[in-house]
Formats: structure tokens, sequence, C-alpha cells
């Protein structure tokens, strides 16, 4: 019979492993029991009372440990990495009573992992063992087990670290989001820890920075006509107009598709016909101060493209336009 082709033959090959992969998670999560919550405890307890997390890993399991520290870094938690071998040369000193280690090791049986334990009991730090060996050095002087336990690696030779290792991962990812759970962390606290780049733009910019305002503010009174919202709306080159009653509240909003149907309605006379009376009245708004990514929520929830911004009385202060957002690379 003959072999695949190349691209066939990898696509094959992919395939296979994330079935392993995605097995293993499978597995996982269907082994959690109550040793992930006495985890997420422990490590409350040791933030409370001033400590930090310490993850502790060789080989592939201090790459995936230094991941799940940064993860955890970037939700609040004070995390450093430990290597074993470094820990023996003068880096246990990092360790301190009040601290939670994080210690992977699959077999639990690493020689650099199990020559360190003694020195952590006897530094008193409670451990956090995430190995697949239950019964393994590491297992029995850990305060916790996690089972990250596989039936088998992705590998034809069932030794490369693969499902492994994205059970490590996942493993701590889950702990790092049930701890944020717990510790009750909100989005402008994590917004502060990610000042730059596309994360910090999306949690830290204001809508205040986004609304159109001045010319591009496209606005009439309750009582104007229909001709006068569509003159309104083309000076400001603005896709909908918001309608105000006397104390500049909003009243309602005229859209350009609102005007598209009542043109394809064939109405006599709607150009002339108070505004009222084919605007959406009383809108969705949004608060002057709230964060763009709020504004963003609520055009993926409405399904509209326009977004009044009002004050805390409720008086028009600006108009969010869907089509702006992607400049501001809030998406």
């Amino acid at each position: 019979m003959p072999s695949a082709a190349p691209s066939e033959e990898s696509l094959l090959h992919a395939r296979h492993v994330l079935d392993v992969e995605i097995e293993a998670l499978q597995r996982a999560r269907a082994n959690l029991s109550d040793t992930f919550p006495a985890a997420v405890s422990l490590l409350q307890n040791a933030l409370a009372s001033g400590g930090k997390l310490v993850v502790c890993g060789v080989g592939k399991s201090y790459h995936i440990g230094q991941k799940i520290a940064a993860t955890f870094i970037s939700t609040g938690v004070p995390a450093m990495m430990l290597h074993p071998s470094e820990a023996m040369h003068g880096d246990l000193g990092l360790l301190q009573p009040r601290d939670a280690l994080l210690a992977l090791s699959y077999s639990g049986e690493s020689d650099e992992m199990v020559r360190l334990l003694p020195m952590i009991d006897r530094a008193g730090v409670p451990v956090i063992a995430l190995t697949g060996n239950a019964s393994s050095t590491l297992a029995r002087h850990a305060a916790v087990v996690l089972d990250a336990s596989v039936e088998r690696e992705a590998c034809p030779f069932n030794m490369v670290p693969t499902a492994s290792t994205s059970v490590a991962l996942a493993l701590g990812d889950a702990l790092c989001i049930a701890l944020l759970h717990a510790r009750g962390l909100t989005r402008e606290e994590y917004s502060s820890f990610h000042p730059g780049g596309a994360i910090g733009r999306a949690l830290l910019l204001k809508v205040d920075e986004v609304m159109r305002t001045g010319d591009r503010l496209a606005s009439v009174p309750a009582t104007a006509t229909v001709r006068e919202a569509l003159v309104a709306m083309t000076h400001a080159q603005a896709g909908a107009v918001a309608v105000l009653d006397p104390d500049s509240t909003v009243a309602g909003i005229l859209t350009d598709g609102d005007l598209r149907r009542c043109l394809l309605s064939g109405t006599p006379g709607f150009l002339d016909a108070p505004v009222s009376s084919y605007m959406s009245p009383r809108p969705t708004t949004i608060r002057l101060g709230a964060l763009a990514a709020s504004a963003l929520k609520l055009f993926q929830e409405h399904r509209f493209d326009d977004l009044p911004v009002v004050d805390p009385a409720g008086r028009l202060a600006g108009m969010i336009d869907l089509q702006d957002l992607p400049k501001f690379k809030v998406f």
C-alpha cells in the first residue's frame, strides 16, 4: 500500500498529537478532586500572610513552570522560579516560611528535585506537587498533590514530553484563574498590571478617548424633522444622530439604517416628519469614564453600530462609532 503524501502525513501526525493531548486534558479534568481547592486555599493563605509563590521544576518542567509563574505574576501574584540545581548553590535563600512551593515533576523522582525536598521541609515551606506519580517521593513530601498523570505521550516512543507538559500547563492555568476568583481580582486591578501593549490599550482606554465630540458629534432636538437630522448626520459625517430632550438628555437615536428603511418604505413626506416618529427611543448608553472594552461588549451584545456616551446626569457627551474602535486597537 503506497504511503501517504508528505502533506497528508503531516496532517495525520498533527491530528494525532492534538487528539492525544485533548484526551489527556479531559483525563486531567475528570481527575480533579478535593486536592485542587486545597491547593487554591494553600496559595491564598500564603499570599494573605505576605508570602509568594515559588515554582520549581527541571528540564521541560522548568520551562512550563516559567510560563505558569508568568501567568500568576500577570494577575498580581508575586511568583518566582527556582531551579533545583541553583537552589543547592545559594538560591534556596529566596524561600521563606510564608511562601508556597509549586513543584513540577512528572515522575516525582528527578534527582535534583529529590535532593532539594529535605531542604524545603526544613525551610517550613508547604509544597503543592504537580505530578503524574501520586506515590512518588515528591508526592510524599507534599502538602497537596495534583494529579497530572497521562495515559500516553503523543510521540511514537511514548517519551517526548507532550501530553504531560500540556496537562501541567493547563493545571497551572487552572490554579491561577481559580485563585484569581478567590482573591476577587477586578478588571481594573488586572489592567493596572498591563499598562502597555494591546492588553493595556483594551483595559485602560476610556470611552472619553474614543468617542466623537464637537463637529463630529451629530445631535438634534426632539422637535427636529427627519430632514434636519439627516443634515446633522451629513455635516458630522456620522452614521447616527442623537435626539435630545430640552435638558440635553438622550431621548432617542436615529441611524443611517433607520433612514434607509424609511426610504424603502416609500412613506410620503417622511423627511418633514418629526424625527421622534422614526428614532429608537431611550437607546442604550454608556457613562463617561467607562472602559472602552465595556463599550465593545455592548456593541457585541446588542449588535448596533453607534453608542451615545452620557454624563452622570444623562446628558449627551459624545458618540462612539463602532467603525472607530479598530484604529484605537480596542478589538
